[in-house]
């Protein structure tokens, strides 16, 4: 009687939770079906002792440095993998192939640098984050053609090109960063395939200019991330097609002008939706347009008193803003 209530609680529990197994060191949550391994010393990927029923795991600030198709295979309906600050250093071909339910793989803080040819094929990936690894290129081939992919995060590597063919496959993107890499050129096509983007993220690259028909494609382009380059130029007629922009950051470049016109499309700009300041702004005749958009607008530019002259030396330090007619030698 004794052995048949045990195993009708046995029963209960995998009917109710699902396996008992769980990682050492690691906390199982059956009834959402998660496992989070968290700063513990493993340096091995746990896939024998995952539940095979694990829908989201993480495994993060641990010495685990690589992982491999087979070790996936353990947890077959899984749909989230976060595998945050660890030490991977390699990934191997066909990754995916036993997770046909992965929509969501964060490789963010590891020492990736160079990955395989349809490493995330074989999973209708949405969600992409390679954050903060060493990746100096991005492969076309990482992912089949017509991806599904909506979020791609390429932020803080070493990246010195847009990854334009790899692009092209993701005609459902909305999200893309490449902030923090070394870019220092975006050719005119690189975002044409790019039709539902809303959220560009460009910081901290190495960029001087930007091609005047780079964003013709992009019109739904929402938000729109520049500051922290050298861009020193912009093509007149750049933001013409970027009429649904609702905040345009070009902080901290080397701006001394801009030309007349530029700011004209952008209509639906939110309350501080422009960061101008940091640059080194000539007040002289050609920056009358800039002042005159700055006193139309004020209420659209992020902190409107720090968009500074640079030159002349009778202006340094005065915000464009407070500049009168006859400082800058206009008409009446």
């Amino acid at each position: 009687m004794k052995s048949w209530c045990f195993l009708a609680f046995l029963w209960l529990a995998y009917f109710c939770y699902g396996t008992l197994s769980c990682p050492a060191l690691c906390k199982c949550y059956s009834r959402r079906a998660e496992v989070v391994c968290n700063e513990i010393p493993m340096t091995d990927y746990p896939s024998e002792a995952l539940p095979n029923d694990t829908t989201l795991l993480t495994i993060q600030f641990t010495n685990v440095s690589s992982i491999s198709e087979q070790d996936l295979n353990a947890t077959p309906v899984l749909t989230g993998l976060h595998l945050y600050s660890n030490h991977l250093q390699n990934l191997s071909s066909h990754l995916l192939r036993g997770v046909p339910l992965l929509s969501t793989l964060d490789l963010t803080g590891n020492k990736l640098s160079e990955l395989p040819v349809d490493v995330f094929s074989h999973a209708p990936l949405i969600n992409l984050v390679l954050k903060n690894n060493l990746i100096k290129k991005a492969d076309s081939n990482w992912l089949p053609d017509n991806s599904s992919l909506v979020w791609l995060d390429l932020s803080g590597n070493q990246l010195t090109e847009m990854p334009t063919a790899l692009l092209q496959k993701l005609p459902n993107l909305d999200n893309l960063d490449l902030s923090n890499n070394r870019l220092h050129k975006v050719s005119a096509n690189s975002l044409d395939s790019l039709a539902k983007l809303e959220r560009l993220n460009l910081q901290n690259n190495k960029l001087e200019t930007l091609h005047e028909f780079m964003f013709h494609s992009t019109r739904n382009l929402t938000y729109l991330f520049l500051s922290r380059n050298k861009l020193n130029k912009l093509p007149q007629n750049l933001f013409e097609e970027l009429r649904h922009l609702r905040l345009l950051s070009l902080d901290y470049n080397q701006l001394s002008h801009i030309p007349a016109g530029l700011l004209d499309p952008l209509k639906f700009l939110d309350e501080e939706g422009l960061d101008l300041s940091d640059n080194p702004w000539l007040c002289d005749g050609k920056v009358e347009y800039l002042w005159r958009w700055l006193k139309k607008n004020k209420e659209k530019v992020f902190l409107p008193n720090t968009i500074i002259c640079a030159k002349p030396e009778a202006l340094v330090g005065r915000p464009v803003i407070s500049l009168t007619e006859n400082e800058l030698n206009l008409q009446s």
